[in-house]
């Protein structure tokens, strides 16, 4: 790419946002030319306004530090300065939704990392390497909003991000029945062990409204486009179960999964090896190499040791047995910021560039 897309980040002072600027301050594609948040930050520079807040485990990146934040809402000023924006604010669904909206009406692509469009039919949720075809929903979508260049793309859910991919390597033999639960960082509520001392020594056995999005998108990343919409798929069955563990970064899945054609280990594992998407074949910047890896070690993987597998963007899995009531199960591992929020946006929004969905104004 000869010149860098213009990028803005909407809900820069949040945990996300924060991780969005790192995995930006060197990017091959993109530049942070405008960062927006709450009118309560609007006015200040970056490094002050996250002063005894930055969560990352770097310091802020010198190009970002000295620049103004803008307010999100004043759209108009945001506008001139990006070519698109990544979104991550903390507000109320239906707010989002507006603001998201509004910045698409300004012409301006919009990549969130949100939950509030996720189940608008004409808005894709792009899992990569899954269900990159979505995009195409975007025609639709840019004919109901009235627009020429924007729109709304977002990623799903942060706790599905390692046994949906899994589970879509298998899908030839027939995914039927579905049990999964889930041990996630807290991370994942923009928390760590100095703000959240209540997870030490404990689990939380509650994560709202988690175990829904959980059996619910995957339905809509296995969809199919018809007409102007995304129609989920009526199958596999899925339930869920979510707990908040005392780990700083990875969500830990363990499945259990029934097949119409029983495949054999071998076959699964050869699947899990060989499967890949739009992201590996163009070579995209944020694209892992090998997007799911299998450990024969039966204490494998492990938060702590597997979390980074290719920069945090691949998927980890182990410890697949035969079941005595479904067929098999497993544990797959993603990491939550990366693979499951910023870096996922991040990989998404080069995927829209390549299919030429995300160009320069």
């Amino acid at each position: 790419m000869q010149q860098k897309l213009k990028a803005g980040i909407i809900g820069a002072t949040g945990m996300v946002g924060q991780r969005f600027i790192t995995l930006l301050a060197n990017h091959p594609w993109f530049e942070i030319t405008a960062l927006a948040a709450s009118a309560r930050s609007a006015g200040q520079r970056y490094d002050k306004a996250v002063q005894g807040r930055w969560k990352m485990s770097v310091p802020v990146p010198d190009a970002v530090a000295g620049m103004e934040i803008l307010d999100a809402s004043q759209i108009d000023a945001v506008a001139q300065k990006v070519d698109f924006v990544f979104c991550a604010v903390d507000m109320p669904k239906d707010e989002v939704r507006a603001l998201e909206d509004a910045y698409a009406k300004a012409e301006i692509p919009v990549v969130s990392n949100n939950s509030a469009h996720r189940f608008t039919p004409d808005v894709p949720m792009i899992l990569p390497e899954v269900n990159a075809d979505h995009a195409k929903i975007i025609d639709a979508q840019r004919k109901r909003l009235g627009t020429k260049r924007g729109f709304v793309a977002v990623k799903p859910n942060c706790s599905l991000q390692s046994y949906v991919p899994a589970l879509s390597a298998l899908w030839e033999y027939g995914v039927k029945e579905v049990a999964v639960c889930t041990y996630q960082a807290i991370s994942g509520a923009g928390k760590t062990f100095e703000t959240m001392p209540e997870i030490l020594d404990n689990v939380i056995p509650y994560i709202g409204g988690e175990e829904e999005k959980s059996e619910k998108e995957p339905m809509k990343i296995w969809g199919s486009i018809q007409g102007d919409q995304i129609v989920p798929v009526a199958s596999p069955k899925i339930t869920a179960q979510c707990l908040r563990v005392p780990v700083s970064d990875g969500h830990m899945a363990a499945a259990f999964v029934k097949f119409e054609r029983k495949p054999t280990r071998e076959q699964m594992l050869q699947a899990w090896k060989n499967f890949k998407g739009l992201p590996q074949e163009y070579a995209l910047p944020s694209a892992p190499k090998q997007f799911l890896t299998y450990f024969e070690q039966d204490n494998r993987p492990q938060s702590k040791l597997d979390r980074d597998l290719e920069g945090g963007m691949g998927v980890s899995i182990g410890r697949l047995r035969e079941d005595t009531i479904f067929d098999y199960r497993f544990v797959s591992l993603s990491h939550n910021t990366l693979r499951g929020a910023a870096g996922g946006a991040v990989l998404t929004a080069e995927l829209l560039v390549q299919l030429g969905y995300i160009t320069k104004k």
